[in-house]
């Protein structure tokens, strides 16, 4: 029976060490690459450790195209977008779940329904909109939108949690006079922590690494964020391998960083959130 167990455990170990190995294996290329000279990248049998470090790499590419203005706009539209979507999103999960009115749940399961839409197809139109009201070419069309509902997934997704939290402590706050806005702030919120830290760092994410929405929004090269920065630098280092792969690094580093530090929260997260529907 221990042998059967030993080698059960032995199956899952090798290939639970072999997913990560074939995760990690990119990132490590993508890193070795950087540090490498020119005449390394193409050697006839490659080779996994470098004989030299080239770090000067790392401040070459950063001073080919101006990352600085870079990581400044797309810093400028991430944390817009935080602040927005947790503010507009938790308030709208709050009236879906917390306030009584007729047909509630039914208007929520209808705008669910746009969940299905995919970007492309509302695209055009949202791209029309903002040209009429001339603010293309400007950060406002990558951050005011988040200002009006903050995404419905994200509003499912607060949802979902606020409806674990029993109704017992509103009536209670009722009892003491309170009115909704005192039951959202000093209630709602601080036993939220964790799913807004959730849909913070989805929204982090999600918009540290959009391509689409810059690119359709974005012409000028001041405006442009670090996605739109990275394709400038494809086309002008195009033969430069280490260069590139040293722009890349800079540009990911945040997003790894973030997600280790939290990580724990971002899966307890999800846990929680999935409890009750």
């Amino acid at each position: 029976m221990k042998v059967k167990k030993a080698a059960s455990m032995f199956f899952v170990y090798f290939f639970l060490i072999s997913g990560a190995i074939a995760m990690l294996f990119p990132f490590y290329w993508m890193i070795k690459t950087a540090l490498v000279g020119s005449d390394s990248i193409f050697e006839i049998t490659p080779t996994f450790i470098p004989k030299s470090l080239e770090f000067h790499n790392f401040s070459d590419a950063l001073q080919a195209q101006p990352f600085g203005r870079f990581f400044l706009n797309s810093g400028i539209v991430t944390i817009a977008n935080i602040v927005g979507v947790l503010l507009t999103s938790s308030l709208c999960a709050y009236g879906f779940s917390r306030v009584n009115w007729p047909g509630r749940d039914k208007v929520f399961g209808v705008m669910l329904t746009a969940l299905m839409l995919p970007f492309a197809v509302v695209m055009l139109p949202q791209f029309i909109g903002w040209r009429m009201l001339n603010l293309t070419d400007t950060l406002f069309p990558l951050i005011i939108p988040a200002y009006f509902g903050g995404g419905l997934f994200n509003i499912f997704l607060l949802r979902q949690f606020f409806m674990g939290i029993p109704r017992d402590l509103d009536e209670a706050a009722y009892m003491d006079g309170a009115n909704h806005w005192t039951v959202y702030s000093k209630i709602i919120l601080p036993l939220s922590s964790q799913s807004l830290i959730v849909v913070g760092l989805f929204t982090f994410l999600t918009n540290w690494n959009d391509y689409l929405g810059p690119m359709l929004y974005l012409s000028s090269e001041k405006n442009y964020t670090l996605m739109l920065g990275l394709t400038l630098f494809q086309g002008s280092y195009s033969s430069q391998w280490n260069l590139m792969m040293a722009a890349v690094s800079i540009v990911v580093l945040p997003s790894l960083i973030v997600f280790l530090f939290a990580q724990r929260y971002f899966i307890q997260g999800i846990a929680m959130t999935g409890i009750k529907g």
